[in-house]
């Protein structure tokens, strides 16, 4: 499945996708889906979640699941193409943020561009949430669980860990 145009696809929509990936390439994932499982039909909505989960999960960098989608793709060479696409561009920008920050300590910009662009990452991993329970809560009791956690998460201090856990005990006991 590796052609050409695949390769080509998937560097020009992950490249412009680093764009957006203010907060990290997790507020990317809603516009991931859609490209990946709607438009292309590359992967399912199942096989989404789980490499995201999978990535998650595992130990190292938690950009894994760009590597994994682009390997379901393309294999290696897709992996390899979307890692760079989703890391060239912001790195880039990051860093040259960084460097004319650093030249101007006393500028109130950055701190005024940072404040801004965290109130956008809320809103993307946000809608990040909302795309990754759509596609897996098809039962009512999966989306109780999901609603009591963000409520959890929201109002008390209760280690994610602790959620994650009760949430594989559902999960063993059938319930989501």
């Amino acid at each position: 499945m590796s052609s050409p145009n695949v390769l080509s696809s998937l560097l020009t929509h992950f490249l412009l996708l680093s764009f957006l990936a203010i907060g990290g390439a997790s507020t990317t994932i809603p516009d991931m889906h859609r490209f990946l499982v709607e438009s292309n039909a590359w992967m399912s909505d199942a096989q989404f979640s789980a490499m995201y989960a999978i990535s998650q999960a595992a130990p190292g960098p938690n950009i894994l699941f760009v590597a994994l989608f682009g390997w379901q793709v393309a294999g290696l060479a897709g992996a390899i193409v979307g890692m760079i696409g989703i890391c060239g561009p912001s790195s880039v920008i990051a860093l040259g943020f960084e460097y004319f920050a650093g030249r101007s300590p006393q500028a109130r910009w950055p701190g005024l561009i940072r404040r801004g662009l965290a109130t956008l990452t809320i809103g993307l991993l946000f809608s990040t949430g909302w795309i990754l329970a759509a596609s897996v809560d098809h039962r009512w009791t999966a989306v109780a669980v999901t609603v009591v956690t963000i409520g959890l998460m929201l109002k008390t201090k209760v280690h994610p860990l602790v959620l994650v856990a009760l949430g594989a005990g559902a999960g063993v006991m059938g319930l989501v």
